[in-house]
């Protein structure tokens, strides 16, 4: 898959941020989508937004669609989400401030048909920073639903997988050294 400028990049990730305003099931997440994207948005001028577009229309990642009242809406191809989920879950990263207390648990039970699939998944989680304490249990003491949700729906996984958040755990002070917290 090519390359795409670093302006290209924003504009799909715009893009997809619109998608995900659509599908959002929190009531303070599209505030938060709506939030990043616009502090990027101001910082492009309108003849580089242009030119990307342009580009980004000839490569076949976004397609134009003529509304009724006239105006045009710039849309995603499959190609172009497939980039943008590309981008952005290469960047995800969990915010580590702030420790609420409780522990969040990753529990998996993926079949070996799609083995891949399952060791990607684990590989992403201990990137992220979970601690593994079974082969397929992982523990993070951060918020992290939305991005561990992200994750499962990048690998497409939804059904294999499951997320909670304990109170306590008998393990707690070897955690509380592993992940440094006082």
């Amino acid at each position: 898959m090519k390359s795409l400028s670093p302006l290209s990049q924003k504009i799909l990730l715009f893009l997809l941020a619109g998608a995900a305003l659509s599908f959002s099931y929190s009531p303070r997440h599209p505030w938060k989508i709506l939030k990043s994207a616009s502090k990027e948005w101001k910082r492009i001028s309108n003849e580089e937004l242009r030119n990307e577009i342009r580009k980004l229309y000839q490569s076949k990642t976004i397609s134009k669609k003529e509304n009724d009242d006239g105006s045009v809406s710039i849309l995603l191809t499959n190609k172009g989400k497939i980039k943008a989920l590309k981008y952005n879950f290469d960047k995800i990263t969990i915010d580590r401030k702030n420790w609420d207390g409780k522990w969040r648990l990753v529990i998996f039970d993926i079949p070996e048909k799609i083995k891949k699939s399952r060791d990607a998944l684990r590989w992403k989680i201990k990137e992220l920073g979970f601690y593994e304490l079974q082969k397929s249990v992982f523990v993070f003491p951060y918020q992290c639903e939305d991005e561990i949700n992200f994750v499962i729906e990048y690998y497409n996984l939804r059904k294999y997988v499951r997320f909670g958040t304990l109170n306590a755990i008998d393990n707690e002070i070897h955690l509380k050294k592993i992940f440094n917290i006082v």
